[in-house]
């Protein structure tokens, strides 16, 4: 009975790891590195941090199948780009383009850093700033006798 469960979870595994591969035939390798190329490129809508390359939602096994027609169909790499910047906007990118939408995305960290660096600095220079006061006379003889009392237990 136990040989028999083991047979079959490996029957099951075999079968869901045979769903979740796919095979395309592209007409020249060169159509073949552009789908490679291209489907690593596109970020996978619903799992956000994975590219639709190695996804396996539903919406990134659809994105791959566009992706494989449209190369099948002779579009270039641009129209490809902007299919899918129009239907899914720039997230879908994963190096979204420099325009007005994605200003703040390619200059804040250079502005949060230079923030960062303002604040260190301003920091550091306060820390710096010593504060001199005058000593009375009858505090600057304190401070004369504690010294020479320390200079005494030194030696």
């Amino acid at each position: 009975m136990k040989k028999f469960i083991i047979f079959l979870s490996l029957l099951v595994s075999l079968s869901v790891a045979e769903a979740s591969f796919e095979v395309k035939e592209f007409n020249t390798p060169q159509q073949e590195q552009r789908y490679k190329k291209l489907t690593n490129e596109f970020r996978c809508v619903v799992c956000q941090n994975q590219n639709i390359a190695d996804s396996n939602a539903a919406l990134a096994k659809d994105l791959r199948k566009q992706v494989y027609n449209m190369i099948i169909a002779g579009k270039s790499d641009d129209a490809i780009l902007e299919f899918m910047v129009a239907r899914y906007g720039d997230f879908v990118l994963y190096r979204p383009q420099f325009n007005s939408t994605t200003f703040l995305l390619w200059v804040g960290p250079f502005i949060i850093f230079i923030i960062g660096l303002y604040m260190l600095v301003s920091f550091i220079r306060q820390r710096k700033k010593v504060v001199v006061t005058n000593l009375s006379s009858n505090d600057k003889e304190k401070l004369e006798q504690l010294l020479a009392e320390d200079k005494d237990k030194t030696k």
